[in-house]
C-alpha cells in the first residue's frame, strides 16, 4: 500500500519515521511520499517536502508566509490526486493538515490523523471538521480520548509516542557529573524561535560561571543558524542528544520538548516569546492557565513559565537559580514522576501501525468483493 504521511514538526518528523518501521513491519511492499525531514526519510520515505518550507508559528508569522503556505496547498493537493496513495497520515500540524484532510476525504482516501490539534485550548470549531474529514484520531495525552470521543470521533489512545521513543533514556535519579554541572539551552526547533529565544537565553550564561552550558540543537536547521548566534560565547553545539542522561537542568522554549525533559527527569525553566500581534491574539483566544504540557498535565504549575515579557535576563536568572537548588529538584521530579505514569504505554507505533494496516486491508477486501 502506499501512504503519504504530511508532517510540518521537527517532533512530527520522529513519530513519522517510527510510524514507517512499524507498518513496514505488517506491510513488506509499502511506499511512503512524505513532508517531513531526515528522520522520515532515513526510514525510507520518500520526502517530497521539507520541512523548512513548513514550520511556522503564531498568527503573525503564518499572514506573513500566506503565499508559500497557499502554495504548499496546492503542491499537497494536486499530489496526491496524482499519486493516488491508499491512506493519508497527517501529524499535528493542524492548520494546513484540516484543509489536506477535506480535499481527500473528497478524494474517497481514508484520512488517520496522528497527535491531536489543541482544540480542547483554542478554536474549539475545528473539531466539527475533524469529526467530518478524519476517519480515526490517534492522541497522544490521556484526557483527549474522552474529550474527541465525546465529539463523535473515532479516537484511540495507546501512550504518548515520546515514552516508546525515550525508553531507557529516562533518570531514575539526580546524579552528579563529572566536572562541572550542565546546563542545557533548548531554543526551539524553528528558525524564527531560534533567533528569538537563543540570544536571551545565552545572556544568562555569563551568571552561572560554576556551570557548563550546552545548546541542543534542532537536526533539521543549518548549523550555521546557531554559530551567527554564539559567535561570541564559548558554548557547545549539540545535534543530537546523547547528553541528556548528564544533565542537571534545562532553559526550553515551549513545546514537545518540554515534555520530553519531564520524561527525561530534567528540572526545566519553560520560556515562549511570539511577535507582539501573535501575542496579542493569542490572548484573545487561547483560555488556558499554562503554556507547557508539564503544567497542564499536573493542572498546577510545576515549572516555571517565562512567557513574552516575563522572558527576560533578570527572570531567567530567578527561574534558574530556583531551579537548580536541590529541594526545589525534588518537588519537580516528584510531579514529573505521576506524569510519567500518566503517559506510559508500550508500543503505541505498533498499535497505530496495526490499527491503520487492518482498516486499510478491510476497505480493500470489501472493494475487492
Amino acid at each position: 500500500m502506499h501512504y503519504y504521511i504530511i508532517s510540518g514538526e521537527l517532533s512530527g518528523d520522529l513519530y513519522g519515521s517510527k510510524l514507517i518501521h512499524s507498518l513496514r513491519k505488517l506491510d513488506s511492499n509499502s511506499k511512503f511520499s512524505c513532508w517531513g525531514g531526515s528522520n522520515m526519510h532515513n526510514a525510507g520515505g520518500d520526502v517530497v517536502v521539507n520541512l523548512d518550507s513548513l514550520s511556522y508559528m503564531g498568527f503573525w508569522e503564518v499572514l506573513k508566509n500566506s503565499n508559500t503556505i497557499l502554495k504548499n496547498l496546492f503542491f499537497a493537493k494536486k499530489h496526491i490526486s496524482k499519486i493516488k496513495p491508499d491512506a493519508l497520515i497527517l501529524i499535528d500540524y493542524p492548520g494546513f493538515n484540516l484543509q489536506i484532510a477535506k480535499y481527500a476525504k473528497k478524494k474517497g482516501i481514508p484520512v488517520f490523523w496522528f497527535i491531536a490539534p489543541q482544540v480542547w485550548a483554542w478554536n474549539g470549531r475545528r473539531v466539527i471538521k475533524m469529526k467530518k474529514y478524519i476517519d480515526k484520531l490517534f492522541v497522544a495525552l490521556p484526557f483527549e480520548l474522552d474529550y474527541f470521543q465525546r465529539k463523535g470521533i473515532k479516537t484511540y489512545y495507546f501512550g504518548h509516542p515520546l515514552t516508546d521513543i525515550l525508553g531507557n533514556q529516562r533518570h531514575n535519579t539526580l546524579h552528579p557529573n563529572l566536572g562541572k554541572p550542565i546546563i542545557a539551552l533548548f531554543p526551539g526547533s524553528r528558525v524564527q524561535e531560534i533567533k528569538k529565544m537563543l540570544p536571551a537565553m545565552l545572556k544568562v550564561t555569563s551568571f552561572f560561571q560554576d556551570y557548563r552550558f550546552v545548546i541542543i540543537c534542532a537536526e533539521s536547521i543549518n548549523r550555521s543558524i546557531y554559530e551567527d548566534l554564539v559567535i561570541d560565547c564559548n558554548i557547545e553545539l549539540k545535534f543530537n542528544k546523547d547528553i541528556l542522561p548528564s544533565v542537571n537542568a534545562a532553559l526550553v522554549t515551549s513545546g514537545t520538548a518540554s515534555l520530553e525533559l519531564a520524561l527525561c527527569r530534567i528540572p526545566q525553566v519553560v520560556c515562549y516569546k511570539l511577535h507582539y500581534l501573535s501575542f496579542l491574539i493569542a490572548k484573545i483566544f487561547i483560555k488556558l492557565k499554562f503554556i507547557s504540557l508539564v503544567n497542564i498535565l499536573a493542572k498546577k504549575m510545576v515549572v516555571d513559565e517565562l512567557i513574552q515579557h516575563d522572558f527576560n535576563i533578570k527572570n531567567i536568572i530567578h527561574s534558574l537559580q530556583n531551579v537548580l537548588d536541590e529541594k526545589k529538584q525534588k518537588i519537580i521530579l516528584k510531579e514529573y514522576d505521576k506524569i510519567i505514569n500518566q503517559l506510559s504505554g508500550t508500543g503505541c507505533f505498533n498499535k497505530i501501525a496495526e490499527n491503520i494496516y487492518l482498516d486499510l486491508r478491510g476497505i480493500n477486501k470489501q472493494q475487492n468483493k
